[in-house]
């Protein structure tokens, strides 16, 4: 697999691999990403082709995407890890 180009974006990282007869395209955004693959065929021949099929209301649900895996991450974490209430002793 090999970086054949990015789109830049003001909140994303994009990047498009080219890996037998597909491209991947992986968004990042902090420590979550999502990975999408699309099979060539004679409508998404070149890089150009991927970069058309990016447009802002696919980006939009990309980043809905992310938010709410940012939402499950962070109750899965305070279901493992509950926030204790701190103890004080008792002032008479």
């Amino acid at each position: 697999m090999r970086i054949v180009g990015e789109i830049v974006h003001p909140r994303l990282k994009i990047t498009i691999f080219r890996n037998d007869g597909r491209f991947s395209v992986k968004f990042e955004q902090g420590l979550l990403e999502q990975t999408y693959k699309f099979r060539d065929d004679e409508r998404l021949t070149h890089i150009s082709d991927v970069q058309k099929m990016i447009d802002p209301p696919f980006i939009q649900k990309i980043e809905d995407i992310l938010r709410g895996m940012q939402e499950a991450k962070i109750a899965a974490f305070e279901r493992t890890f509950p926030t204790q209430e701190a103890e004080f002793d008792t002032i008479i």
